[in-house]
């Protein structure tokens, strides 16, 4: 039996711009921060929502992060 050999031409990866990709790296780092801080801050004195619901709701992420809550 003989195997057939197929040759395949190398692709060249597309080149992603820097400044078109820049407002969609800012806007997710924003949206990481808030997430950070409504799980790791957001209670006492520098709470946004008032009660304590928000605290509630990403309780057991502030255990999973390292996050001292009580």
């Amino acid at each position: 039996m003989s195997a057939a050999t197929q040759i395949v031409a190398p692709v060249a990866a597309p080149a992603i711009p820097i400044l078109d990709a820049l407002p969609w790296v800012v806007f997710v780092g924003l949206l990481c921060l808030l997430g950070v801080y409504f799980v790791g801050a957001e209670q006492g004195a520098t709470s946004i929502v008032k009660g304590m619901y928000v605290h509630e709701f990403v309780h057991d992420s502030r255990h999973l992060l390292g996050f001292p809550c009580h």
